[in-house]
């Protein structure tokens, strides 16, 4: 689930854009532009022509009522609007952290999701890319809550719209490891929330599928991963977030019915530094599913898990998954199960297994196929489904 798996250190270091100026708005709602500032130069994309950071509103997707700050950022394909306006990318990122630090406006985007975004640009959309929910705002960044994350892409596009010139109301949601499952969510989540949106498709790589049975696999296997189990696991970062998440949101929390005592270190660090620290800090202290997760961590995190799930399968409009057979990250089993399920239920899905490549990987390689997507469901036209990819 994370963006890409050792961006620079840097990027969780560098110095914040301008603090966006504040907008007043005589009544507060969901999707409301509230701030607005340029991005810093180095904090932008290829290609790109205006830049800003914003600020917004949004619903609490931890609680599903009442207004949230959250903050994005906006970044303009270079030259004059075509008629109507740009369309739209809706862009959910990958994994970075909770801390407010890491918040992707905060900071230059890695060198892989540059090169991603560049193609969005020269497709000629404007990106709209959210921080989420608590990541760069008040109060903790609810770690994969789908409910949170697709009302922060949701409401960043509404905001946008509302508030900024030159859009056109013809969106794409895409995203990538976490964000792929934003996006999913966002799209599922969309008919009731934000129905005005006119959503044409949705591109997830990399995608996370949280079910009951795969919960239960995922703490099972931990406990039997005995020696054998890898010393760099990134999974064990996942869970130390979604621990760190848990813990800021219910002060209940026990996270010594989760993790080990060996794990404590790490645990703690997980909600102030970025991700590439974080997996550091998992690899010297040789941290393993099987010595830092205590007996009790699917009980522990079974909230979180719960959390994750999406509130249908059956999206109104296409879906584009890029898996990587070699992704450590996230399984391919379980991103394969997600496929399954969602066309059994009646999603149009095309997927694209890529043989060899690894959570990262997957996402520059699905471009040519993400391209033709999403030309096809723009102009309104039919996707070739694919239910059962064999390997690219």
């Amino acid at each position: 689930m994370i963006g890409a798996l050792m961006p620079a250190l840097a990027a969780c270091q560098q110095a914040a854009s301008p603090a966006p100026a504040p907008i007043v708005h005589p009544v507060a709602a969901a999707g409301s532009l509230t701030a607005q500032a340029p991005l810093a130069a180095a904090d932008s994309v290829p290609g790109a022509g205006k830049a800003l950071t914003i600020g917004y509103l949004s619903t609490d997707g931890v609680t599903g009522s009442g207004l949230v700050p959250v903050t994005g950022e906006v970044i303009y394909p270079a030259g004059p609007a075509p008629a109507g306006g740009w369309p739209i990318v809706a862009w959910a990122h990958g994994t970075v952290g909770i801390a407010d630090i890491c918040a992707p406006s905060r900071n230059p985007h890695s060198a892989r999701d540059k090169a991603y975004l560049a193609e969005w640009l020269h497709r000629g959309f404007a990106i709209v890319a959210t921080d989420y929910q608590g990541l760069g705002s008040d109060g903790t960044h609810p770690y994969l809550n789908a409910r949170a994350e697709a009302y922060s892409v949701l409401d960043g596009i509404r905001a946008a719209l509302s508030g900024l010139p030159d859009l056109r109301n013809r969106i794409m949601i895409v995203g990538q490891s976490q964000g792929a499952g934003a996006a999913f969510a966002a799209t599922a989540y969309a008919p009731e929330y934000a129905p005005a949106l006119d959503i044409r498709g949705t591109v997830a790589t990399g995608i996370p599928y949280m079910t009951p049975q795969i919960a239960k696999a995922l703490t099972d296997g931990a406990r039997g991963a005995g020696k054998k189990a890898p010393k760099d696991d990134p999974v064990v970062a996942y869970a130390l977030l979604m621990g760190a998440a848990k813990a800021g949101l219910d002060p209940s929390f026990d996270a010594s019915a989760a993790f080990t005592p060996r794990a404590m270190k790490a645990f703690h660090a997980a909600s102030s530094v970025c991700f590439p620290d974080l997996f550091d800090r998992v690899k010297a202290d040789r941290l393993t599913q099987a010595n830092a997760f205590a007996p009790g961590v699917g009980t522990a995190l079974a909230p979180s898990f719960r959390a994750m799930a999406f509130p249908t399968l059956k999206l109104k409009t296409p879906l584009f998954v890029g898996t990587g057979a070699k992704d450590r990250d996230v399984a391919p089993d379980g991103q394969l199960l997600l496929v399954k399920d969602a066309c059994r239920a009646g999603t149009i899905v095309q997927a694209h297994l890529y043989k060899g490549l690894d959570h990262s990987e997957t996402v520059m390689a699905s471009v040519p196929d993400s391209a033709a997507f999403t030309r096809a469901v723009m102009a309104g036209e039919p996707v070739q489904p694919s239910c059962a990819p064999v390997g690219e």
